[in-house]
């Protein structure tokens, strides 16, 4: 294998592990605000202790979702230097914003979040918690603005040559809202939001399975559900704008997510299927005319395929055609489901169907597949270029290591994700099986070790 193969293996588990995490502090942060919200209305304090527990998994998240996020700048200098080189004027401006507004919000404000509940007023713990999902939110625009950057880049000019070659700005408006960032950013922002609503349904589906925490669950499953719903109608909107943007400014990879190989009317969706890479072909069920529908609006007009593009400038059709129609099918599944929830709680029979909620429980893992699913078809339909049509990923890699040194660092990310994903789930799992009751016990010895009674 040589160097380019392994740092792209490495790269992809580098930020697929790293994935897992902060579409979750961001989808929960903006639920904490909604519950937290409900306390500040109401004053009940059902509801603070409801934001009490969730702003406790949400730190578990984001503290992790920190660390990770790390290793890409060891990936970017160690593996991907001339990469770096090239693209650093462009990413040191939008990245900067990012440590700048983002950091700032979130470093400032956490710990007012996490330990200020009894020690600041309600209104300034409430300010701190909006701020710090505002932060949340801010690191993922400009995270996703700098990737999109990357895949349709504009407002810059290439001085230098060879490998001394770099872009510089010249047009930072045109950087910030380039064709694609503005989709991409709804589409991965509502994907987040699903992910936390998820969580919410999840683990009130499970306390309802063990008959505990009643109130608590019923809540937090309403609150899933309601937040979940919308996100879902947002989201299929959101896919259709993409979708479309994808086939105007990279439609090599709009063909490779749907395998068209050949350019002809009434183009085809295949709605289940696999590509035959030698034949050159999808086999599969589809719906003729049904991408040009959705594309065009126009059941005739042709989706270009494949044969209009040199095919050294192919993804893998296979594999970015199998990850785009996996996003598609967890979102089915995802809606499904809600519709059968909201079915049973209209009849008032959620909690006697113990088949739904066991798999209401489980449907954590959709949002995840989807979200993962969707960054490889957006990575893998981008290659073989780092900056679309610009920069080849065979051009960016370091010259100065080798393939034995890629290895070495590769096992030693893999032993490390496994420790700390470990430890993750673990701490997860100890404080869903605690529940709301037992932390509040827990914090109630934690405040008063001498009397036995809550600090008010």
């Amino acid at each position: 294998m040589d160097v380019v193969f392994l740092s792209r293996i490495q790269f992809a588990l580098n930020i697929t592990f790293h994935y897992l995490f902060p579409p979750m502090s961001i989808g929960l942060g903006l639920l904490l605000v909604i519950m937290e919200g409900m306390y500040m209305k109401t004053k009940n304090h059902f509801y603070k202790k409801l934001a009490q527990f969730w702003t406790k998994i949400f730190a578990l998240f984001f503290a992790v979702g920190v660390a990770t996020g790390f290793v890409q700048v060891f990936a970017f200098g160690n593996n991907w230097a001339d990469y770096s080189k090239f693209v650093g004027d462009v990413f040191g401006t939008v990245l900067a914003a990012e440590g700048i507004f983002a950091f700032f919000l979130e470093a400032g404000f956490l710990g007012i979040m996490l330990f200020g509940w009894e020690r600041v007023k309600p209104r300034v713990h409430y300010l701190s918690t909006i701020l710090v999902t505002f932060g949340a939110h801010f690191s993922a625009i400009w995270i996703v603005i700098a990737n999109s950057w990357m895949q349709t880049p504009t407002g810059y000019q290439i001085v230098g040559s060879g490998r001394g070659a770099r872009a510089v700005v010249t047009n930072i408006w045109e950087v910030y809202f380039n064709p694609s960032s503005m989709d991409r950013l709804a589409h991965v922002l509502i994907g987040c939001w699903i992910t936390g609503s998820f969580l919410l349904i999840s683990i009130g589906a499970y306390y309802l399975l063990k008959r505990r925490s009643l109130d608590f669950a019923k809540v937090s499953l309403k609150v899933g559900l309601i937040i979940g719903s919308i996100c879902l109608i947002l989201q299929l909107i959101s896919a259709d704008v993409t979708a479309r943007g994808v086939a105007k400014n990279q439609p090599v990879k709009l063909a490779a997510m749907e395998g068209v190989y050949k350019t002809k009317e009434y183009t085809p969706m295949t709605l289940l299927g696999f590509v035959d890479s030698k034949e050159k072909k999808v086999v599969g069920i589809k719906v003729p005319g049904l991408l040009s529908f959705l594309t065009f609006r126009d059941f005739k007009q042709p989706v270009q395929g494949l044969d209009q593009f040199d095919q050294k400038n192919w993804p893998n059709i296979s594999m970015v055609f199998q990850s785009y129609h996996i996003m598609i099918y967890a979102w089915v599944a995802m809606a499904i489901l809600a519709i059968l929830a909201w079915i049973f709680v209209y009849r008032k029979k959620l909690e006697e169907r113990r088949w739904l909620l066991w798999l209401l429980t489980f449907a954590i893992a959709f949002p995840y597949i989807a979200n993962t699913a969707g960054w490889f078809t957006a990575e893998l339909g981008r290659q073989p270029w780092l900056v679309y049509n610009v920069l080849r990923t065979s051009e960016g890699v370091s010259r100065s290591i080798v393939a034995n040194q890629v290895i070495g660092s590769l096992i030693m990310f893999i032993c490390i994700y496994i420790a700390l994903f470990a430890m993750f789930i673990f701490l997860l799992n100890r404080k869903i099986k605690h529940g709301p009751e037992a932390e509040e016990r827990e914090d109630v010895v934690y405040r008063t070790p001498f009397t036995g009674k809550e600090n008010q």
